[in-house]
């Protein structure tokens, strides 16, 4: 077991990428905190893992005093704090026509200030274990989709963040701080979300190979293994790094002539 008697803390784990985070933590013999908006989402979560595994707490980290409290919940519970994945993310659509400065400060209060603040209040504890943050990006990062905008700038701000944490906190207090950036993923929110935009029910079936080569995009527990990597000792000293999960490189990309799905 890669993680056994490990602590970690997942943001955004009632569902999708964090969801599978925390299962395969506790497959890997850690204890966690599962968090999120939905209650219902959650206690099915935490009934999945059983009560010996997870605990959850449920609360819209935007809120003052939030990532203090997720953080406490932990300490409560478990008595220390190994592993901190900030996970929890607004996924919603925004151009700069529509985007006006409440919503972007929304949408960066919940993917960038949040992690902040849930860094700092895991520090003490994290010293204490030499423990490590992982991030959850996104390959949007670099530049992102017009109609991604607010979202793609709050990632661009985690992973400089990232980066800078990586190296200030490994040196000062031993702390670890990695992301993954993950490409398109098939998460039980991003079908439905497809679906709101006037995509068929199996949309996600027989895609272009310019946008999946494999025929599929990628699934929630591929990321989560990726992440086992970052959160377990044998990645070792490294520290400051962006891993990017997805099927074709971000720059230099050669796209296929026929851009029909696959037979």
């Amino acid at each position: 077991m890669r993680l056994k008697d490990k602590v970690i803390a997942v943001t955004g784990s009632t569902t999708g990428i964090g969801k599978a985070i925390a299962l395969r933590c506790v497959l890997e013999g850690a204890k966690v905190v599962i968090h999120g908006l939905e209650e219902a989402w959650g206690k099915a979560v935490a009934e999945e893992l059983g009560k010996e595994n997870a605990v959850l707490h449920i609360e819209d980290l935007a809120d003052n005093g939030a990532p203090e409290r997720l953080i406490e919940k932990a300490i409560q519970n478990y008595g220390k704090l190994d592993g901190l994945v900030n996970n929890a993310a607004m996924v919603i659509s925004s151009n700069i026509q529509d985007t006006d400065r409440a919503f972007l400060e929304k949408v960066l209060a919940v993917n960038t200030v949040a992690p902040f603040l849930l860094i700092q209040a895991a520090l003490p504890h994290l010293a204490s274990s030499r423990g490590v943050v992982l991030n959850i990006g996104s390959v949007n990062a670099w530049s992102g989709e017009p109609n991604l905008l607010a979202y793609s700038i709050s990632k661009g701000g985690l992973m400089t963040m990232t980066r800078n944490l990586g190296d200030s906190l490994f040196r000062e207090y031993g702390v670890k701080v990695n992301q993954i950036n993950p490409g398109w993923v098939l998460t039980e929110t991003e079908i439905q979300r497809k679906k709101e935009h006037g995509l068929s029910d199996t949309w996600y079936k027989g895609l272009p190979l310019i946008y999946a080569p494999a025929g599929r995009i990628i699934l929630p527990k591929e990321i989560a293994a990726a992440a086992i990597f970052w959160l377990a000792d044998e990645s070792g000293p490294i520290s400051g790094q962006v891993m990017e999960l997805e099927q074709h490189p971000m720059i230099g990309r050669n796209p296929p002539k026929d851009t029909s799905t696959i037979k």
